[in-house]
């Protein structure tokens, strides 16, 4: 049996998640390709449904994640803007002190855990 704890942080805006692990994840692979849809294709997710998250995060955010560029002689892409860096870094800052604060409380809850039953 494998155990596994995260902690899953996601910032609501009305009915909208405005940031959380998917959105994060997405980023980061914009932020590695410069491409929307590599980082799309990275997490075997659509081109559409990449696009329709970074709509809703920049309409949710005072300014814009992810800047555009149309194709041309040398191609179009994408990248992350001063502020998208900034929530991407802090997002990974918080996971990071949430997971520590709960460690020694999901180290318990493991310990009550019952064992896999064998076959």
């Amino acid at each position: 049996m494998t155990i596994r704890h995260t902690v899953r942080l996601r910032l609501h805006v009305d009915d909208v998640i405005a940031f959380g692990p998917g959105k994060a994840a997405l980023l980061q692979g914009i932020e590695h390709t410069g491409s929307i849809s590599a980082a799309a294709r990275a997490m075997n997710m659509s081109y559409r449904r990449a696009w329709l998250l970074i709509e809703d995060m920049n309409r949710c955010f005072r300014s814009p994640l992810v800047e555009t560029s149309t194709g041309g002689a040398h191609g179009g892409g994408s990248r992350l803007t001063e502020i998208g860096h900034g929530v991407l870094a802090r997002y990974a800052a918080m996971e990071r002190r949430a997971e520590e604060a709960v460690a020694s409380d999901m180290a318990y809850l493991q310990s009550l855990l019952a064992e896999a039953p064998q076959d």
